[in-house]
């Protein structure tokens, strides 16, 4: 058993082919996000990997859409996204496959 700490990893990504990592792996990437209201995120897009983000708490706007709790966003290959918390925002993102440096901004 091992135990590890959200705070030790880098903006909460926690599993993926990165360090640090819990689990290395190339298959997929996973973090859990914190937001203060306000925060925002200039719009980027991946190449390879779709992006699957879900708003556990907290409002958030994406696409250009407001998204809520319970709200899951399904960013594929080569389309761009941007980011902006309307309140305090708590995510759980989930990237697949993981490719280190897949990300370009739009």
């Amino acid at each position: 058993m091992k135990f590890s700490r959200l705070d030790d990893m880098t903006r909460g990504w926690f599993i993926g082919d990165f360090a640090p990592s819990v689990n290395r792996t190339k298959q997929f990437e996973t973090a859990v996000q914190h937001f203060s209201k306000g925060d925002v995120e200039a719009a980027h897009f991946h190449k390879i990997a779709t992006e699957t983000t879900v708003i556990i708490k907290g409002e958030a706007i994406m696409g250009g859409r407001k998204c809520t709790e319970g709200d899951i966003i399904v960013v594929p290959p080569g389309e761009a996204t941007s980011f902006e918390a309307v309140t305090d925002v708590t995510t759980v993102v989930v990237k697949f496959p993981s490719v280190p440096n897949d990300k370009y901004p739009a």
